[in-house]
């Protein structure tokens, strides 16, 4: 017997949901697929808006960066190749656009997943 009447009654009312849950009707197979595609697609969208939200920032760092180099590039006294700030910062701009086409990739990989649990279901 429990001391806690707040915790009695929440154990009474699990019990409670407990039993509906047996009596719920159990989905068709038809039912459980849909559910599963909408589940599916769900995800899918949520994951390909995210990637798309990176690849925004990227193309957003992108043109800091090139600010930051024909800003540097204008400077007096600052030779076109022998600049080792420039030549890091054109290191630099490299990857965040190889990182970039990588977020495109996966987008669309990401989107050939849901077109194809889209067709199985």
């Amino acid at each position: 017997r429990l001391k806690n009447p707040e915790s009695a009654k929440q154990q009474f009312y699990l019990a409670q949901v407990t039993k509906m849950a047996f009596f719920k009707k159990k989905p068709t197979p038809k039912e459980a697929a849909l559910s599963a595609k909408k589940e599916t697609k769900r995800e899918v969208r949520g994951a390909q808006r995210e990637i798309e939200r990176e690849i925004r920032d990227l193309e957003r760092q992108e043109k800091k960066i090139m600010m930051e180099i024909k800003q540097r590039a204008k400077q007096p006294g600052v030779k076109g190749n022998n600049d080792p700030a420039l030549k890091s910062m054109a290191k630099n701009l490299v990857q965040v656009r190889n990182q970039r086409d990588k977020m495109y990739g996966a987008k669309a990989q990401l989107g050939a997943v849901g077109m194809q649990a889209s067709a199985m279901a």
